[in-house]
């Protein structure tokens, strides 16, 4: 037998940048915009902290660059507030906090200058990334469902951004960082 469920149709209104109305959907995105929001503000300040604790230049640098990047998601978000005739708000991100208090438990628990540091900045940033990646993933969607295809529009460039820098620490962790740290004893 067939499925004869059909597709919901889409909205074509508010597709030039104002939200359809103030229904439960659209405060539930506001509220998550406020929460990635605090989420990035967050990262800008926990960030140098990771750069200064890592040993080698390269993952220093990934860091410095996904710093410079995080600076562009906090602006996005604003310019995504001001798309749904809001103010930039923060609300208080309890599940990026936690990625970064385990990550500065990472750094007080390993040996400074040493590659298994590394290892756990890395596993940290990452988790940290996949936290973003799935946030980004639903808002993106939920802004593209309400209609809101200029908010997708730069939500989605941040998914991207997001994506690439996982890769990049993934990349720098199997470049070499992995085995050095498997050598120390």
């Amino acid at each position: 037998m067939a499925n004869t469920k059909q597709a919901p149709k889409k909205k074509t209104s508010g597709t030039s940048g104002s939200a359809a109305g103030n229904g439960q959907l659209e405060k539930y995105f506001h509220d998550s915009l406020k929460d990635i929001y605090w989420a990035e503000k967050h990262l800008t300040k926990a960030l140098p902290k990771m750069m200064k604790a890592a040993t080698t230049p390269e993952l220093q640098t990934a860091i410095e660059n996904h710093l410079a990047q995080t600076e562009e998601h906090v602006s996005r978000l604003e310019q995504v507030f001001e798309m749904f005739g809001k103010s930039a708000q923060a609300k208080k991100c309890d599940a990026m906090e936690g990625l970064v208090k385990e990550g500065d438990s990472i750094v007080e628990e390993t040996e400074d200058g040493s590659m298994t540091r590394d290892v756990g900045i890395i596993m940290a940033a990452q988790k940290v990334e996949h936290y973003e990646i799935a946030t980004y993933g639903g808002l993106v969607t939920l802004a593209r469902t309400m209609g809101m295809e200029d908010a997708a529009a730069l939500l989605e460039k941040t998914l991207q951004e997001e994506k690439e820098t996982d890769e990049a620490l993934s990349e720098i962790a199997e470049g070499g960082i992995n085995w050095e740290a498997e050598a120390e004893q």
